[in-house]
């Protein structure tokens, strides 16, 4: 079995002990859980398209912790003008594990 869910304006396809790396949500701590209604397809013995939700499913994610990604260089360079520009970037995350998918 497994479920398409919405967070933080991207899609995740989960099935069940799966690890996600999720935008970082603050107002929680490691150990606790999460709840995210936001299902948009779960698949198991049937296929259930919600439209724009699936009614009454919903998936249970363990919160691991938190972390920040590794650094991105963003560099641009202008040729032969003496101009360049160089930026680094660091997303902060945080790590949950799937417990259950609720249909």
């Amino acid at each position: 079995m497994y479920a398409v869910i919405k967070h933080g304006g991207k899609q995740y396809k989960v099935h069940q002990g799966d690890i996600l790396e999720l935008d970082r949500i603050s107002e929680v701590e490691p150990k606790q859980t999460i709840e995210v209604e936001d299902v948009i397809l779960v698949a198991g013995d049937d296929v259930k398209v919600g439209a724009p939700n699936v009614e009454g499913a919903k998936v249970i994610l363990e919160v691991i912790n938190h972390a920040r990604g590794k650094k991105v260089i963003i560099f641009k360079k202008r040729r032969r003008k003496d101009s360049k520009r160089k930026r680094g970037f660091r997303r902060d995350f945080t790590r949950v594990k799937v417990k259950e998918i609720i249909v």
